[in-house]
């Protein structure tokens, strides 16, 4: 296949920041390339200097708790920071969740006291907060996404409460669930090329509408247009995504 062709995912942190099913969301962006018949590559970026990843057509920052983050903590500030900021200007997409979520805003306050300040991609602030938040959520997304289904469906354990600020909008509106502080209804955020949400469980294996909106937006910039993929039968995920609305709905 051309270099057209080619859909590379980075993961961020694979060795610390993987918790709650997160792995799920790499296999299901690799899987749905190959199905949409593109040519898919992972890339794993550990800590330490990164080589060139202007290849990247969307990096993935999963979760970790205070002390995982902690230790990625430095090497994200001096390592990652100015390769990311790169990616997401010219094209690049980054999913982010849970405790990458938070590290891509201005600081996070752990349960300690302790302020470890973001890489500012994301005009956000957290801090941890007295009550977890367990359970099912569905959330009606961004109208701006033009997602079908509207919905998005996951599965949340957190305790962070994050605030968005001016140039942040929501991912969603809280249906059901916590989202991003249990107050305000908002659940994750979209700013230019990047999501972050509290959504784990795995976020697309259940929302492959999520999953195909992240890979068409970063193959924009390799010029492939959006109809030229192949359109897949997504009746299993879709059924998936079904059973936690009705049992959202229970609760």
């Amino acid at each position: 296949m051309s270099a057209r062709s080619r859909f590379t995912v980075g993961w961020l942190y694979p060795d610390l920041m993987n918790i709650y099913g997160d792995r799920g969301n790499i296999l299901t962006l690799l899987k749905r390339a190959e199905w949409h018949g593109l040519e898919p590559r992972l890339t794993q970026i550990e800590r330490g200097p990164t080589t060139d990843l202007d290849g990247v057509d969307l990096f993935f920052f999963g979760g970790g708790q205070d002390r995982e983050q902690s230790l990625i903590y430095d090497d994200l500030k001096e390592h990652k920071q100015h390769a990311l900021e790169n990616a997401s200007q010219t094209g690049a997409q980054i999913l982010a969740v849970c405790g990458g979520y938070q590290l891509l805003g201005h600081y996070y306050v752990t349960a300690d006291g302790e302020k470890l300040n973001g890489i500012g991609l994301l005009d956000v602030t957290t801090q941890a907060g007295k009550r977890r938040a367990i359970g099912d959520v569905v959330v009606e997304s961004n109208a701006d996404l033009k997602l079908t289904p509207r919905t998005l469906v996951g599965f949340e354990n957190h305790s962070g409460r994050t605030f968005l600020g001016a140039k942040a909008k929501p991912l969603g509106k809280v249906l059901t669930g916590s989202g991003n502080n249990g107050d305000d209804r908002t659940e994750g955020v979209v700013q230019e090329n990047i999501i972050g949400t509290y959504l784990h469980g795995s976020l697309l294996p259940k929302n492959p509408h999520l999953a195909d909106y992240l890979i068409r937006k970063a193959l924009i910039r390799r010029g492939v247009d959006a109809g030229d993929l192949r359109p897949l039968d997504d009746e299993a995920e879709l059924a998936a995504h079904a059973q936690i609305l009705r049992r959202a709905q229970r609760r």
